[in-house]
């Protein structure tokens, strides 16, 4: 089969479970072709493919503004495609797999096979850090499971998520982000520990961020991506409202993964249960 997989990522935890779906999908003897969904790209059309894949970073329990855009912008085509929705996001809460029900909806209209969802979960890029050894655990676990997903995909199979009227409404509401962060990643800016390097401009996937006399000038286009705030070397980008929240500096995923009696206390039981669920898989 050839698969093509679309993917919106700003600091790389989507890219990653993209790219290795797609490394599995090769090494079943299969095609697979990904592309990143950002500012001023072309994508190709997904006909004459036989499956397509979509990637995407769970915000506020809803699928980002760019990746709606995108799939808006699909073909009608004459032939029903199969479509996965690979979502990756800090913690394994229930109310993340909200985040499908818009997606599932505009391609269902335009004709597509929705077939199955998949959800990974890795660490913040906002809100808090979590602990390395978590960090670990997460990503080892994902590279544990992602296997079987790939050889479900090239089966044709999946898992569809169903959400309740509460599910539905706690998305609903927080889709406040989408025409929040217009207006507050305006008012991101850098300090003056900024050295200039450039490395927001180049990060941003919307193309947000010019830089300007040496110093970043933040657009009207920001998605939340936290691409910017996450990658900054000197950790020189504040994010205005969301500044309690900013993560800086990329996780290492070395060392030992964390003990059960090491899982943060935060949505601890839904870790343990995430956990123990792909490790018994």
């Amino acid at each position: 089969m050839k698969f093509i997989v679309y993917y919106f990522s700003g600091t790389g935890n989507t890219k990653w479970a993209c790219e290795t779906l797609a490394r599995e999908l090769v090494n079943r003897g299969h095609e697979a072709e990904i592309y990143p969904i950002s500012a001023g790209s072309t994508l190709p059309s997904p006909e004459g493919y036989e499956g397509v894949l979509v990637g995407y970073p769970v915000h506020a329990f809803n699928a980002p503004v760019p990746v709606l855009k995108f799939l808006k912008t699909l073909p009608v085509l004459q032939k029903r495609l199969p479509v996965w929705l690979v979502r990756t996001s800090g913690e394994p809460l229930k109310l993340n797999e909200a985040s499908g029900v818009t997606p599932k909806r505009i391609l269902k209209k335009k004709g597509y096979d929705v077939r199955g969802e998949l959800h990974y979960v890795m660490p913040y890029n906002i809100i808090f850090r979590h602990p390395e050894g978590m960090a670990v655990r997460m990503k080892r676990d994902a590279e544990r499971v992602i296997p079987q997903d790939a050889a479900l995909i090239a089966e044709g199979g999946g898992t569809l998520y169903k959400n309740g009227p509460f599910r539905r409404m706690v998305a609903f509401t927080l889709r406040i982000e989408h025409p929040a962060m217009p207006v507050i990643g305006r008012r991101f800016k850098a300090t003056k520990s900024c050295i200039g390097c450039g490395k927001c401009e180049k990060v941003c996937p919307l193309g947000n961020i010019t830089m300007v006399e040496g110093k970043p000038k933040f657009g009207k286009n920001c998605a939340a991506c936290m691409g910017c705030a996450f990658s900054c070397p000197k950790d020189a980008v504040k994010i205005s409202l969301l500044n309690g929240w900013r993560v800086n500096g990329a996780y290492s995923f070395e060392g030992d993964p964390a003990l059960d009696s090491d899982v943060i206390r935060y949505c601890r039981k839904s870790y343990l249960r995430y956990f123990h669920n792909l490790e018994e898989r």
